[in-house]
């Protein structure tokens, strides 16, 4: 592989259980009862205007201007307090020998403002991809293809690593090799049934695993 390209929320900082658990006190203030299924289903590895979209097909609600800042402005507040990086992901993305990305669906401001609460934003720097750079969000691949792109990599040549079943799915549309981390809490160790089309190459659960597994991605030891 020429390059690796990591999703961030759920992948290297574990941000969905937060953002979940949020979003469904948040809209329960509206009227609207959703759990923690219903969120793994329908809003994973997608971006906030996609959220709004499925909440008025499906309740009828419009998420009003108010409403988005509220719930953002709580939800850094939670970051603040309690996002954490994924054990041992720094150790990992510091003993890459394969350029590597990050491509989200998150907000620029929101995935760097995680990144530095969760001390990876020096080790990303500016290989940072977001949701507001392309027209189409997951699932569709322009994403991953933004990154390939700014890298000058062949997307035929690159690896994603995700763990939503939307980032596979624009994994699979961008003709790139897919890799699932199944480690974070919102997975809670039993990721979402796996239609056929949305089944990656391989999936790992930690990334002393993904070290482990993607030997030729890291530099020799001493």
């Amino acid at each position: 592989m020429d390059l690796v390209i990591f999703d961030c929320d759920g992948v290297l900082v574990d941000s969905e259980i937060i953002s979940a658990k949020m979003l469904i006190s948040e809209l329960a203030g509206m009227g609207v009862a959703i759990d923690l299924d219903y969120v793994s289903k329908h809003f994973l590895g997608r971006s906030y205007p996609m959220v709004m979209k499925v909440i008025r097909a499906d309740f009828g609600v419009t998420l009003t201007d108010e409403f988005e800042a509220q719930y953002r402005a709580r939800l850094m507040a939670a970051f603040e307090a309690e996002l954490k990086p994924m054990a041992g992901v720094a150790e990992a993305l510091a003993a890459m020998d394969v350029p590597w990305w990050v491509a989200t669906s998150s907000s620029e401001s929101r995935a760097r403002r995680s990144l530095e609460i969760a001390g990876l934003a020096g080790l990303v720097a500016d290989r940072l991809v977001t949701a507001g750079m392309v027209t189409n969000g997951k699932p569709a691949p322009d994403l991953f293809f933004l990154a390939a792109e700014r890298a000058g990599a062949d997307p035929s040549r690159c690896l994603v690593i995700e763990d939503s079943l939307m980032g596979i799915l624009a994994a699979r549309a961008a003709g790139m090799a897919i890799w699932r981390f199944t480690g974070g809490s919102h997975l809670g160790g039993t990721p979402p049934e796996e239609p056929s089309d949305a089944r990656p190459d391989l999936r790992f659960a930690s990334w002393a695993e993904f070290k482990d597994i993607g030997r030729e991605l890291m530099r020799a030891g001493p």
